[in-house]
Order: C-alpha cells, then sequence, then structure tokens
C-alpha cells in the first residue's frame, strides 16, 4: 500500500515539476515579447524626439520657430497614439500568456485527478 502512494506521490511531484518548467518557459517567452515591444517603441520615439531636437536647436527667428511648433505637437499626438498602441500589443500578449498558462494548469490538474482516480476504480474491481 505504501509503494502504491509513494509511487503516485512521485507522479503527481514528476508532472508538477514538468508543469512549473512549461509555466516558466511561458512566462520567460512573454517577458522577452514584452520587453521586445517596449525598447523597438522606446527606440523609435527617442529617434523621432532627437530629430524633432535637432530641428529645434537649429531655431533662430519666429518663422522658424512656427515650422517647428506643429512637428512637435505631431510628435507629442504620435506618442500618445504610439503609447496607447503599445499598451493595447501589451494587454494582448498578457492575455495570451494568462490563457496558456490557464490551459497548462487546467490539463495538470486533469491529469492529476485522473492518476489518482485509476488506483481507486482499479480497488473497487
Amino acid at each position: 500500500m505504501y509503494d502504491q502512494v509513494n509511487q503516485q506521490l512521485l507522479a503527481l511531484t514528476k508532472q508538477a515539476a514538468e508543469t512549473f518548467i512549461k509555466a516558466n518557459a511561458i512566462a520567460v517567452d512573454s517577458f522577452e515579447k514584452l520587453v521586445d515591444i517596449q525598447i523597438k517603441t522606446a527606440e523609435e520615439r527617442i529617434k523621432a524626439t532627437a530629430e524633432l531636437f535637432g530641428q529645434a536647436s537649429e531655431v533662430r527667428d519666429l518663422d522658424a520657430a512656427k515650422n517647428v511648433w506643429p512637428k512637435s505637437v505631431s510628435l507629442a499626438k504620435d506618442s500618445a497614439e504610439k503609447l496607447y498602441a503599445v499598451g493595447q500589443e501589451v494587454a494582448g500578449v498578457i492575455v495570451k500568456t494568462s490563457e496558456a498558462l490557464g490551459q497548462l494548469y487546467k490539463g495538470s490538474f486533469e491529469a492529476a485527478n485522473d492518476a489518482v482516480a485509476k488506483p481507486k476504480v482499479a480497488k473497487a474491481k
């Protein structure tokens, strides 16, 4: 009897370890995607801001300032839109990761339930 319990416990522990390893891989993959999205966005925004500052540093009179003003407003608008779009993309990655983890744990719990229920059925015969 103890041998059967030990075998079940060993199988459940092995299954839990495998599930945690898979969950870790999913989490790391998601983290890499999020970091990649944010780095690309930061690079784009820094480049656009540097270009605007370069143009603004060449302003010497009021007419040149009038030409730079719409570009600065456009940069602010584009940055806000990009921030919103990146937020949506990040939310999508998080939802997909949560779904993947949920499916992984659901399968793990179902397998654990089956592993525990099978020996009971075998005893009843």
